[in-house]
């Protein structure tokens, strides 16, 4: 089996060296000519905000905002049309220290339809689902939405009917294996198979830990069947938390919450590997555990050259940044060329723009450091040829007690 994959991988990355400098010169192509656009939209509570962006001046101006249900929890483009599906609910962790008891009763998702100056447009009728949903995807074909649930565990599929709105959910095998906490959804780029990474929980003084997991399923037509758990160390201090793609090569990059550390695996057939090929740490002092400190999300950039990866420090004296890896084009290893500070605390999610040359962090929360308050707020940085960032601006946001939960930047026709 091994070696089958071997030979897979092989095959792949010769495939991906063929393919890459089209895709790259396309990219360029894109940045230099100084004509791609995007929204930017940023939620704080149960309100989504729009922004237009100035790629080429690295800016954001304010154009609009709507009202969701609940807690807008996450967000997915669709590749294939101008809609974006929103998943929000009334319950959960995105409530947490607002004041407000809910009930956990309403969840759904929200399609919109975006219009070429990135405002949005209900489309259809809000599509409930199960419970609180952690993160929201398509497949590739953009005909099915997959939803991930950290409690209990789960994940559903729902049909994305031809008009671009939310169709019904598909039924699935009652035995589908979907972990402890899962906390991010992907599609391989393939189609064919869906990675469900479930998170785990950290031991307490009561509480032993409970094992994280990557679990693949084979995707067929909306139907999920077990194919695969990939549990280093039986999945004990594996805090798996998200996972990007690159976008030629057989490489998917995976970041550890609590062990603040960026793996890759190789994929073949359908599957990743049992163990990763790499492993780094995603601190600029290379340690690993730290009190406090936890890495979020990744993105791969859109050349397939770096990977982008945040770290959170809640604790005093934590690191709040982006740490930057070159991406070794033959082997897929990542190493650390930056961390830059993101100019606010507890930066959850951030985005890159289709041509790779800005990204918008989302700082989550306003806090009182020192003899200061750092609000919570958007940083936009320049994304130079290096791949390295140069900070350009901050945008504050009043937030008072809700959080800034979840960033996104969506192209524009």
């Amino acid at each position: 089996m091994q070696n089958s994959l071997k030979h897979a991988l092989q095959v792949s990355v010769a495939v991906g060296l063929a393919t890459v400098p089209l895709i790259a010169a396309a990219l360029m192509q894109n940045g230099s000519g100084g004509h791609a656009r995007a929204a930017v939209y940023a939620s704080v509570g149960e309100e989504l905000i729009t922004f237009s962006t100035d790629i080429e001046h690295a800016t954001l101006t304010k154009q609009s905002s709507i009202m969701l249900p609940g807690f807008v929890q996450e967000a997915w483009v669709s590749p294939s049309g101008p809609f974006l599906y929103v998943a929000w609910s009334n319950g959960g962790a995105s409530y947490a220290g607002t004041g407000v008891e809910p009930v956990g009763n309403r969840h759904g998702i929200t399609a919109f339809r975006v219009d070429s100056t990135g405002a949005l447009h209900a489309h259809g009728t809000p599509a409930a689902i199960r419970s609180r949903p952690i993160h929201i995807t398509g497949d590739r074909s953009a005909r099915h939405l997959l939803v991930a649930y950290n409690d209990p565990s789960g994940i559903s599929v729902h049909a994305i009917n031809p008009d671009g709105t939310v169709g019904a959910e598909t039924p699935q095998a009652g035995s589908l294996d979907v972990g402890i906490y899962a906390h991010n959804v992907r599609v391989l780029p393939s189609n064919d198979a869906v990675v469900l990474v479930t998170r785990g929980n950290e031991p307490t003084s009561t509480t032993k830990e409970d094992p994280g997991a990557l679990k693949v399923f084979r995707f067929d037509n909306g139907k999920l069947t077990n194919v695969a758990s990939i549990a280093p160390s039986n999945g004990i201090g594996f805090r798996s938390r998200h996972v990007d793609f690159h976008p030629t090569r057989p490489w998917a990059f995976l970041t550890l919450e609590a062990q603040n550390r960026l793996e890759v695996f190789g994929i073949a057939k359908g599957t990743l590997t049992s163990q990763p090929l790499f492993d780094k740490s995603t601190l600029a002092d290379g340690t690993g555990v730290k009190a406090g400190q936890t890495a979020s999300t990744l993105h791969v950039h859109p050349n397939g050259q770096f990977v982008y990866v945040a770290n959170r420090g809640a604790a005093a004296g934590g690191t709040n940044n982006i740490a930057v890896f070159r991406i070794n084009q033959q082997t897929g290893e990542p190493s650390l060329i930056q961390n830059i500070d993101t100019h606010g605390l507890t930066p959850r999610t951030f985005s890159v723009d289709p041509s790779g040359r800005m990204l918008v962090v989302g700082n989550q929360t306003t806090q009182a450091v020192a003899d200061k308050t750092v609000p919570a707020n958007l940083a936009v940085f320049r994304i130079r040829a290096d791949g390295m960032l140069d900070f350009a601006q901050r945008y504050d946001l009043a937030v008072g007690r809700k959080p800034l939960w979840w960033t996104g930047l969506v192209p524009l026709k």
